[in-house]
């Protein structure tokens, strides 16, 4: 069975974005050495990747080429008017089961992407394996929250945590279970 994996950074505070979606403050971190903090590893070790709408739009706004190619990308959406195009299908509906079908399949892992709304979606189903959260050492004033809305009550172990010399704290987390999907 595949493994839904939360590959993330997000600020002290717990924003993954800011209130328009913006991630630019993740350049103003100093990086001189350029880690990726383990970005390429992860990368390969996924042939799928989730996210909600609004993130994938922040990533098309960018201008560049969409960045995840030769991967299965799927968004959730709510949206009905928007077409598959040949880097990303739509889910329209019935997400969570599209999701479960999905970790079913042989293959690699799967990389939620984000954004808020999407990672409390599948929290509270239950889908999310693992969280890989890189704590920036940024405050931000306002944005988006890790887990948007109502995120049931979760119960993690930690896996792992590494500290960088730029500031940046990397936890994993297997997720236990949450309440109600025990």
């Amino acid at each position: 069975m595949k493994k839904i994996i939360s590959y993330i950074a997000m600020s002290l505070n717990g924003k993954i974005a800011q209130s328009d979606g913006s991630v630019h403050w993740l350049e103003s971190i100093p990086n001189p050495a350029k880690n990726d903090y383990g970005y390429g590893r992860f990368y390969d070790s996924i042939d799928t990747t989730i996210q909600g709408f609004s993130t994938y739009q922040q990533i098309i706004d960018w201008g560049i080429e969409f960045p995840y190619k030769g991967k299965n990308n799927y968004v959730l959406t709510r949206k009905q008017y928007v077409e598959n195009t040949q880097d990303v299908t739509f889910i329209k509906t019935a997400h969570t089961n599209f999701i479960k079908q999905l970790k079913e399949e042989k293959g690699k892992d799967i990389w939620l992407i984000g954004g808020g709304q999407v990672n409390t979606l599948l929290l509270n189903d239950g889908l999310i394996d693992e969280l890989r959260i890189f704590v920036m050492p940024i405050i931000l004033t306002g944005g988006i929250q890790l887990f948007e809305s109502m995120p049931n009550e979760t119960f993690l172990e930690l896996t792992d945590s590494v500290t960088y010399d730029t500031g940046v704290v990397a936890l994993q987390y297997k997720v236990k279970y949450t309440s109600g999907k025990e």
